[in-house]
């Protein structure tokens, strides 16, 4: 009966956990979803080996599932490390909760992934982009949007669950609530503020309400928000395709490529990790390539004149 019991506490944790997740930690649904959804095969898994405990689970047999993933369902390797990345979370939680001794899943190996590097609107593009024309209501709010996704390096996600008490138009300033509920103040460049208040004064918002509003008062959805980047990208002649990350990976770029301060940026994006903001460092190569042939000594290559 103890057996019986304990395999039965297996599903369990795993509820605990994603009750943890979602309400002590305050990820998304969609977050907690993917959490469920990698713990799910893991649960089945060690039910199919008649473990008892979780830590009963091996780190080989841990090993062993993950590639299977790839081997038998062809998981891109970006999605074996998420769920490498979920079971190791679920695992370190269990040793804090004191129901394993150590994590088995914590020299779990994956295939590397190929990073992509960022697309970027250059600095001619964005003032075309963000420069809308009119007076109409649409206009003032989607020159607002525009100009603050691209000067904060928001993401859309934050974006709309702005209020206007989060905005200090005199500091010029606005309290972020990103990834983990984790907040940080960045800072609003002057177009951004001068947007905002045109935007508040049509709207006549009171400071619970948010910050960018669809036709019907409620906050503008993501989806609304792409929808309206795809829509001025197109009327104001900007031919690549445009959504909200373009404007953060573009607020990013520039500010690296004029200051050189990565730390700088990182804390404006509320990245985690620096090595997550280290991608924008490529972005600026061709014009470090050009200092560097300009500027250095021994990069100059001699004309054939003077070779010999």
């Amino acid at each position: 009966m103890a057996a019986v019991a304990e395999g039965a506490s297996l599903s369990g944790a795993i509820e605990r956990f994603l009750r943890y997740l979602r309400d002590e930690r305050s990820y998304s649904a969609s977050t907690v979803e993917h959490y469920a959804h990698a713990l799910a095969q893991l649960d089945a898994f060690a039910e199919q080996r008649g473990l008892g405990r979780w830590r009963d689970l091996r780190a080989d047999q841990a090993q062993a599932l993950l590639a299977e993933q790839h081997r038998r369902k062809g998981y891109a390797p970006a999605t074996l490390r998420g769920i490498a990345s979920a079971w190791r979370s679920f695992f370190r939680w269990l040793a804090r909760e004191g129901e394993i001794e150590a994590n088995p899943a914590i020299g779990l190996r994956s295939p590397k992934v190929k990073r992509k590097l960022p697309q970027v609107l250059d600095a001619d593009e964005m003032a075309q982009l963000v420069e809308v024309p009119g007076d109409d209501p649409d206009a003032v709010r989607d020159r607002a949007l525009l100009e603050l996704l691209y000067s904060s390096g928001l993401r859309v996600a934050e974006l709309c669950n702005m209020r206007w008490r989060d905005l200090d138009a005199s500091d010029g300033t606005l309290r972020v609530t990103g990834k983990g509920n984790k907040t940080r103040i960045v800072p609003v460049g002057a177009k951004a503020l001068d947007a905002l208040r045109a935007l508040r004064e049509q709207d006549a918002c009171g400071d619970a309400d948010p910050l960018v509003r669809g036709r019907r008062g409620a906050p503008l959805t993501p989806n609304g928000v792409r929808a309206r980047l795809k829509k001025r990208a197109q009327e104001q002649g900007v031919w690549k395709r445009v959504y909200p990350h373009l404007l953060r990976h573009s607020c990013a770029s520039h500010l690296l490529e004029s200051s050189g301060d990565l730390r700088a940026v990182q804390e404006l994006l509320g990245h985690a990790d620096i090595g997550t903001t280290q991608i924008y460092t490529h972005l600026d190569f061709q014009h470090l390539a050009k200092v560097y042939d300009a500027a250095h000594p021994r990069a100059k290559r001699r004309g054939s004149a003077g070779d010999g």
